[in-house]
C-alpha cells in the first residue's frame, strides 16, 4: 500500500502512534534513571547502618568532601528515598497510560487497515 494509497486520517494516527512509541520510550528512560538512583540510595542506607555511630562520615560536595554527622545524612537519604518512590509510581502511572493510549490506538489503526484491505 503505497502512502497516497492511506487516508489522511491513518495518517494522522500512525504520526500519532509513532508519537506514542517515543513518549514511551522517554518515560521508560526517566524510570530507569529512577531505578538506579534509588538503588543507589538503597545501597547508601545500608551501608551507613553498618556503620557505628562514632565512625567519620563524609560527603560530597561539589568537588569537595564534608564531614557529617550520620544521623544528618541518614535523614537525607531517606528523605530522597520517599521523593524517589514517589517519583517512581507516577511515572509508573504515566507509564501504564500511555502503554494503554497506543493498545487503543493499535487496535484502531488495525480496523482501520483492515477495512481497507
Amino acid at each position: 500500500m503505497s502512502e497516497e494509497a492511506i487516508p489522511p486520517k491513518v495518517q494522522q494516527m500512525l504520526l500519532h502512534f509513532q508519537q506514542l512509541q517515543q513518549m514511551l520510550q522517554n518515560i521508560l528512560a526517566r524510570k530507569q534513571q529512577l531505578q538506579l538512583e534509588l538503588a543507589e540510595v538503597e545501597n547508601a542506607l545500608r551501608e551507613l547502618g553498618k556503620l557505628g555511630d562514632d565512625v567519620p562520615v563524609y560527603k560530597s560536595v561539589g568537588s569537595l568532601l564534608v564531614r557529617v554527622e550520620k544521623a544528618d545524612v541518614m535523614k537525607e537519604l531517606e528523605d530522597r528515598k520517599e521523593f524517589l518512590n514517589l517519583r517512581l509510581q507516577s511515572i509508573e502511572r504515566e507509564e501504564k497510560r500511555a502503554r494503554e493510549q497506543l493498545e487503543e490506538l493499535r487496535s484502531r489503526l488495525a480496523r482501520e487497515l483492515g477495512a481497507r484491505g
